[in-house]
């Protein structure tokens, strides 16, 4: 049925995805402060997993050194779950004040051999920030500080400056690409066509509209292609950071302000996607309904279970669900004439591998074998693996739900944001993506704008395509006409 956004799962693990980090032992130094003569951040190297420390600690092990980097993965894990406890621009600027006071970077003249050695690390631990959460340089405060730490080691090395520019000229691009993804979303909302509000005016079965889906397309292979562009490229525009700005809350144990206001809790491209899954429902019930003789809404039935079975086939797990769920909704189901005239084998194996039970076990091995599939794929075909979304939503929100994020002694519950991290990580090599597929510009356009019943007029056009058949049916028939 459509979602809405809303324990750990059986997802596979990126070998990655696995930051290590060595807690201090009860009566050693004052977390976050190195001990002299070791490098901070040492302790990364060949830890024992890390199950919590202070922020302090992370963030210091977050800093790089001239002979130390965080592990790549400990890097992802720590900037997306961070902003839980610091904003971005306040974790930046105690990032860039721990590498002014370790390098000495306040000294004049600076050390040169010193900075040449450092530099490239910290530069790497920028790009790397820019590259993978980008969204975060929306700020001006973060471009800010990361202007005024280069400036401040550029003199040592004039590649630092070439740097700064490549990183912010990059940085630029993305971000205007994440603003043509927002309006490109707000342009879609506008044009989606909706003629539920005049559903309920109609005496009789709303007037055929003008095209249905079969007339644009009647091939289910390509419409199941042209259905992954668009679940492809409501993916691409999804940032990491939105996984956890869709969830944050006040932590009891935390004794900071949230560092989310509702104003700033951008979770619009993930917003946008569930909107979609929810179009897709209403779009295949509408298709289903509209026809006025039993043998045309039969074959618009068997066609979907095609498109559904293509969508499988391709491992597009979210379009394969909006299908399932806009056929088994009440105003469709109830059509047992149709029903009875169509092919249906199909449909029902492709019911069981999304059945619910055992916390979606079928789809999950389904999903365990596209994910296998993708990491040995030789082609983009073969790499494409698109979740249920939602149910990835509903595992993360569980794993938020069922865990603190910080123990009882303040520290941050790092094994919590470990498996966020994975599941989230997971998901960005997934969307990463390109569609191999060619696009037909006609059917995208007739996805996004064609006419949809509301579930009001979805009943009014199911009643008069079959009447009701017991008292709380005609009831309800009653009370739309």
């Amino acid at each position: 049925m459509p979602q809405t956004v809303c324990s750990g799962t059986m997802f596979t693990t990126p070998s990655s995805f696995s930051p290590h980090l060595a807690c201090a032992e009860p009566g050693e130094e004052e977390e976050g402060a190195p001990q002299e003569g070791q490098e901070p951040g040492a302790c990364l190297a060949d830890g024992p997993p890390i199950t919590s420390a202070s922020l302090d600690t992370l963030i210091q092990n977050l800093v790089p050194t001239a002979d130390y980097y965080p592990e790549k993965a400990y890097v992802f894990t720590f900037l997306l779950s961070a902003r839980l406890f610091i904003p971005p621009p306040e974790l930046l600027a105690r990032v860039c004040e721990l590498c002014i006071k370790q390098q000495q970077l306040d000294q004049s003249p600076l050390d040169t051999a010193k900075v040449r050695k450092f530099g490239p690390k910290i530069l790497q631990l920028l790009t790397e920030w820019t590259e993978t959460f980008p969204s975060d340089f929306r700020d001006e405060k973060m471009v800010g500080h990361l202007k005024d730490f280069i400036h401040r080691i550029a003199p040592c090395d004039e590649a630092y400056w070439k740097t700064l520019n490549q990183v912010l000229q990059k940085l630029s691009q993305r971000l205007a690409l994440i603003s043509q993804g927002e309006e490109s979303i707000v342009k879609v909302s506008l044009n989606a066509s909706s003629i539920s509000d005049k559903l309920v005016a109609f005496k009789t079965k709303p007037p055929p509209i003008q095209k249905d889906m079969l007339s644009i397309c009647n091939d289910p292979y390509t419409l199941a292609q042209q259905l992954t562009h668009v679940e492809l490229e409501h993916l691409r525009h999804i940032g990491p950071e939105e996984f956890v700005q869709a969830f944050v809350q006040k932590d009891p144990l935390d004794g900071t302000q949230p560092c989310f206001s509702d104003q700033k809790k951008k979770t619009t491209n993930l917003e946008a996607y569930v909107r979609w899954f929810n179009r897709l429902c209403y779009l295949v019930a509408t298709e289903i309904c509209m026809p006025a003789k039993k043998k045309q809404r039969a074959t618009v039935i068997e066609f979907f279970i095609d498109v559904a079975r293509e969508c499988f086939n391709i491992g597009n797990f979210n379009s394969l669900m909006a299908i399932i769920s806009g056929m088994n909704m009440s105003p469709v189901s109830r059509l047992k004439k149709t029903w009875g005239k169509a092919k249906t084998a199909k449909f029902f194996i492709l019911e069981h591998q999304m059945d619910p039970t055992g916390n979606f076990y079928n789809y999950r091995t389904a999903l365990r074998g596209a994910a296998h599939r993708s990491r040995t794929a030789n082609s983009n075909r073969e790499r494409i693996v698109i979740p249920f979304f939602s149910l990835l939503i509903k595992d993360i929100y569980f794993l938020n739900e069922g865990c603190a994020n910080r123990l009882p002694n303040g520290h941050v519950n790092f094994e919590k944001f470990v498996e966020l991290a994975r599941q989230v990580g997971e998901f960005m090599t997934w969307k990463q993506v390109e569609c191999p597929f060619e696009e037909d510009r006609a059917i995208l356009h007739y996805l996004h704008t064609a006419p949809i019943f509301s579930e009001d007029g979805l009943y009014l056009a199911s009643y008069e395509s079959e009447s009701p058949e017991n008292q709380v049916e005609k009831d309800r028939w009653k009370a739309l006409r």
